[in-house]
């Protein structure tokens, strides 16, 4: 006798169905074929167990159990419960009618409980996609799969529950109801940092302003306890509110990664990534032997934050040159090649100097001739030419400090951002993965950022009296760009250049000398 189950599998951020083919025949063996790792070979010790502890019968016959397609590798423990299942249903303890109705997704302990898994958004996209009526998952992921719509999603605890549902019993499984667009609007303004907390640095702010406007890469530079990671922590909470597709795009991405928490079906706000400066290569750009997303596609439609950016391996920072021109990574092995989604924001702090003193205010900087130079030496130029806004954070002084008078917060800026991203989806509407000016190609950039004889004048001598280097040109107009998008301006005016020039300090040919 020969019954199906099914399943599903994810490979990168999309999932492949897997058919689980369980054939009865006279004898004692169990075979298990269709190329499964060693954690799917140990399923049938567990489930052995699971039946056992349930007063379920393992027939004592020989069981062939293929899992087809039979080319793609199988990983993981998921595989339990359709096996068990299909089991069950070959030994007529489960009935047949609903099987092919489902898919089945989940890891089983011995005394049958259903482990939760990662990647269930995944495949809960994939299943209504190729017309499944419904999905049977660990009661733990059942939330992160009914974000689902259109889908029946039902989460179980223990095997029992998965049996009586398909025999249509009493006492099964109830299926999990969410309303997505009521919990994304619940959770998505319900920030924990905001701009209102920060005493002074009203010109960090204004810069952050700018950078969330058109989405630029930011490095800030300063000594230690200057604000820079308190201020970088806070970034998201200006950015322009998630729409429902990212939402779920971000969501998927951490649902494969196991990062999504069991309460919480939809990730609703843009996410904050920072990885220590120990970092591996894989562990930012993602791969590895069992392929897993990185930092940078983590931060995807959010913020990664590189503190003390110089203490990063250089091959480190040189793998995100590509990903921050392309939006995406694509890891190739000789067995496999996956691509993951990167469109994020990277903002970038370090200290001026190996003392972190240099241009203070008050403290000397107990370096010697050249070694400031040599540090940021560490940032190679095609690195530093991807980031558009350079800030110098300074101390903030006692009076800004014991001033209780309230700042900005961030829902006042955050709608400004808004208005100004709302001009530029509709300057590139038809334009493919341009979203705002920091992504231009050059052909946007020829036709959006033209400016008058007064600004080019300014920004000709601005170039020759600051030395700045030929890169920072069209970064010093994309800036300006967004600038006068935030005060709704069509033409780039100088008094827009003039600004966006303050933010290239790393590119003065003198700024290092000490």
């Amino acid at each position: 006798m020969l019954v199906k189950t099914y399943s599903s599998t994810v490979f990168g951020i999309n999932a492949t169905t897997i058919t689980i083919e369980v054939n009865l025949e006279i004898g004692i063996n169990f075979y298990l074929v269709g190329l499964p790792d060693n954690a799917v070979k140990e399923s049938q010790q567990r489930i052995k167990a699971a039946f056992k502890n349930n007063n379920l019968k393992f027939p004592g016959r020989e069981i062939t159990v293929n899992m087809a397609p039979a080319d793609i590798r199988k990983e993981g423990s998921v595989f339990d419960l359709p096996i068990a299942i299909g089991i069950l249903a070959v030994s007529e303890q489960v009935k047949l009618e609903l099987l092919s109705k489902y898919i089945l997704i989940g890891e089983l302990s011995l005394d049958g409980s259903i482990q939760s898994t990662r990647g269930i958004l995944a495949i809960a996209l994939q299943a209504k996609e190729e017309g499944f009526k419904g999905i049977i998952v660990p009661k733990a992921n059942a939330l992160e799969a009914a974000v689902v719509n259109n889908l029946e999603v039902f989460g179980a605890e223990n095997l029992s529950e998965v049996i009586k549902f398909l025999n249509q019993e009493k006492g099964g499984m109830q299926q999990t109801i969410v309303d997505v667009e009521k919990q994304f609007g619940q959770l998505i303004e319900n920030f924990e940092l905001d701009f209102r907390d920060v005493k002074g640095q009203m010109n960090i702010k204004r810069a952050f302003e700018i950078a969330a406007s058109g989405g630029h890469n930011v490095i800030l530079i300063g000594p230690p306890g200057s604000g820079k990671s308190m201020l970088a922590k806070r970034l998201g909470s200006i950015l322009p509110t998630m729409s429902l597709d990212e939402a779920l795009e971000t969501t998927k991405i951490h649902s494969v990664a196991g990062k999504v928490k069991g309460q919480v079906g939809i990730i609703s706000q843009r996410p904050f990534r920072k990885p220590h400066h120990t970092i591996s290569d894989i562990g930012l750009i993602g791969g590895g032997s069992y392929p897993q997303p990185g930092e940078i596609s983590l931060a995807h439609n959010g913020v990664l934050f590189l503190d003390e950016l110089p203490e990063y391996k250089r091959t480190v920072l040189e793998v995100m040159r590509q990903p921050l021109e392309d939006r995406t990574v694509n890891i190739s092995r000789a067995k496999f090649s996956i691509d993951y989604p990167a469109s994020f924001m990277l903002v970038a702090a370090m200290n001026p100097c190996p003392c972190g003193y240099f241009n203070h205010p008050e403290k000397e900087c107990v370096c010697g001739p050249g070694v400031v130079q040599r540090y940021l030496n560490k940032i190679s130029g095609p690195l530093l030419d991807r980031i558009d806004i350079h800030i110098e954070v300074t101390p903030v002084s006692f009076d800004e400090l014991a001033n209780s008078k309230p700042s900005e917060g961030s829902k006042e800026i955050r709608e400004r951002v808004g208005a100004a991203r709302t001009i530029q989806k509709n300057r590139y509407l038809l334009r493919n993965g341009i979203h705002c000016n920091a992504q231009m190609t050059m052909k946007e950039f020829e036709e959006h950022c033209k400016i008058d004889k007064a600004g080019s004048q300014l920004l000709k001598i601005a170039m020759d009296k600051m030395g700045l280097s030929a890169r920072a040109y069209d970064r010093i107009l994309k800036v300006a760009r967004t600038i006068a998008d935030l005060e709704s301006k069509e033409k780039i005016e100088a008094a827009h250049i003039a600004e966006a020039i303050q933010y290239r300090s790393l590119d003065r040919t003198n700024w290092a000398l000490n």
